[in-house]
């Protein structure tokens, strides 16, 4: 079994975000070794998960994570769109800076166009 497959059921087991899986691409030409694997996953050891809701549906995301890299992740970057956070609306100005936290209750909504 590859490194990068046995790197994956690790992820998966901890619950870790697709933010991660994305990520295994680049790792498969990067680690060539079970040390290297080793140092990974002790790095992975340190990443902590929070749960968030986003539209009533829990989704789990590394801590630290921005409302920018959570638009990234949903692919909704670059599109017109309104994010509320437990109850109040998140200026886009602040997607970069802000952070998620546990248990915040997300609400997106995307604008259609048409005619």
């Amino acid at each position: 079994m590859s490194i990068v497959c046995n790197l994956r059921k690790i992820i998966e087991y901890r619950g870790c975000s697709s933010m991660v899986e994305r990520q295994l691409p680049k790792l498969h030409t990067r680690v060539r070794s079970l040390h290297q694997l080793h140092c990974i996953l002790k790095l992975s050891a340190k990443l902590k998960v929070i749960t968030v809701s986003i539209n009533g549906e829990p989704r789990q995301f590394p801590e630290n994570t921005t409302v920018a890299a959570l638009i990234d992740e949903m692919g909704l970057t670059g599109k017109r769109i309104a994010l509320e956070r437990n109850g109040e609306i998140v200026p886009r100005s602040t997607f970069a800076t802000r952070q998620l936290a546990a248990s915040d209750k997300l609400e997106i909504v995307v604008a259609v166009g048409g005619g």
